[in-house]
């Protein structure tokens, strides 16, 4: 695993974020105003609370998953990426 992704990513994470980008055809499913339609990312329609179940993810552009955040109600407070 990458640096760059010590606290979010992993082999499974990987796999069934490609999954889904296949299943839906790396199409945005969200179509906000603004969308791109070229799903790059995977938004979790339930929340975080559900897991990585597929039956929860969709596949989604960089802007409307930005746009839509954690649909649970409470995005996670923030984190520094680097110590002063």
């Amino acid at each position: 695993m990458s640096k760059s992704w010590a606290k979010g990513s992993t082999r499974a994470w990987r796999r069934t974020r490609a999954q889904v980008l296949a299943r839906d055809g790396h199409r945005c499913q969200l179509k906000l105003p603004g969308c791109t339609t070229v799903a790059t990312h995977v938004h979790h329609v339930r929340g975080k609370q559900h897991g990585d179940d597929e039956a929860y993810l969709v596949a989604s552009c960089e802007h409307c998953n930005l746009s839509t955040g954690d649909v649970s109600g409470h995005d996670p407070a923030p984190e520094p990426r680097t110590r002063w």
